[in-house]
């Protein structure tokens, strides 16, 4: 997902060389990150924002629409990168292996951006002021997953089976964002990976025998 993306990817807000750190998008990202571990994101403003970075309120709004709209960095440009991933696999490439590989190489990180990265998602899917805005996101992201398996399954956007993926594979990723929060020695494109395939295979094979209740 994730998405998604101050940045690189939802990854890191980074300084750009040649900028004046007040009027860099990713440095004040960076200030409001900070901001909000110290004072909560409800209780930071875009007042505390712009004052941290020295510039004005009018400022800040040429970068960011709102508070809402700076967690989640540049989503637009991540969501077309993660469409050209899609649109990328070779068409011999079973539809879901296509995905799960499109979804994996999506949310690979440097070392140095996953900080900033867990800062983020723990943002997005823990601070209830987030959840409406995420929702908008989410249908986003989804609408690109059945985009593919509507172009690989010849149905149309709409219909039942590319709805279905793309459902299935938000709650899929969300899923293995919230392990990847909750465990920090756990690795994200692992989890991802794995948690895809479970997707793929039906969660076959993990019912113990023994546990199957005897028909009467």
């Amino acid at each position: 997902m994730a998405s998604s993306d101050p940045t690189t990817r939802a990854g890191s807000p980074r300084s750009r060389v040649g900028r004046p750190s007040a009027t860099s998008r990713d440095q004040l990202e960076r200030l409001a990150f900070e901001l909000f571990a110290r004072k909560g994101f409800e209780q930071t403003t875009i007042d505390d924002i712009a004052a941290a970075a020295k510039i004005s309120r009018r400022t800040f709004f040429r970068y960011h629409a709102s508070k809402n709209d700076l967690v989640w960095g540049d989503f637009d440009s991540e969501l077309a990168r993660f469409h050209g991933l899609l649109a990328a696999c070779p068409p011999e490439l079973a539809m879901m292996d296509g995905l799960r590989e499109a979804v994996v190489s999506f949310n690979q990180f440097d070392p140095i951006d996953v900080p900033w990265h867990r800062r983020r998602m723990e943002l997005i899917l823990r601070v209830p002021a987030l959840q409406a805005d995420s929702t908008l996101r989410y249908a986003s992201w989804r609408s690109v997953v059945a985009a593919f398996v509507a172009d690989r399954t010849s149905r149309p956007q709409d219909a039942l089976l590319p709805r279905q993926v793309g459902y299935a594979a938000l709650a899929t990723c969300i899923a293995a964002y919230e392990q990847w929060l909750a465990d920090e020695g756990t690795d994200l494109a692992e989890l991802l990976d794995a948690a895809m395939r479970e997707l793929q295979g039906g969660f076959a094979g993990h019912e113990p025998v023994t546990g199957r209740r005897a028909a009467p």
